[in-house]
């Protein structure tokens, strides 16, 4: 199991366990398409494990995208505990006082 889910007020909340990698992408994908497909909810929010996720955790991302916009249901992504996320190899975020 790559991911987790709830369901809460119509949206649906999934959560990647571990940064994926190629080996794991496309069973994340699957396991993505397969709970949403199950739901159908109005909203999706997946939460990656790390604010600055894999290449293969994109990978993932981008698939859910294309089929929730199939399905006309909205997603946002965000880091661990709703923390914006950086493309890999970026420079983080300054920090304000």
């Amino acid at each position: 199991m790559l991911v987790s889910h709830a369901l809460k007020d119509g949206v649906l909340h999934l959560r990647l366990l571990r940064e994926l990698d190629v080996t794991s992408r496309a069973a994340a994908a699957l396991e993505i398409e397969a709970i949403v497909s199950a739901y159908r909810p109005g909203r999706v929010l997946l939460e990656f494990p790390t604010p600055c996720p894999s290449p293969a955790s994109f990978s993932a991302l981008a698939r859910a995208r294309r089929m929730c916009a199939s399905l006309g249901i909205a997603l946002t992504a965000s880091g661990p505990g709703s923390v914006p996320l950086q493309a890999p190899g970026s420079a983080p975020p300054a920090r304000t006082a």
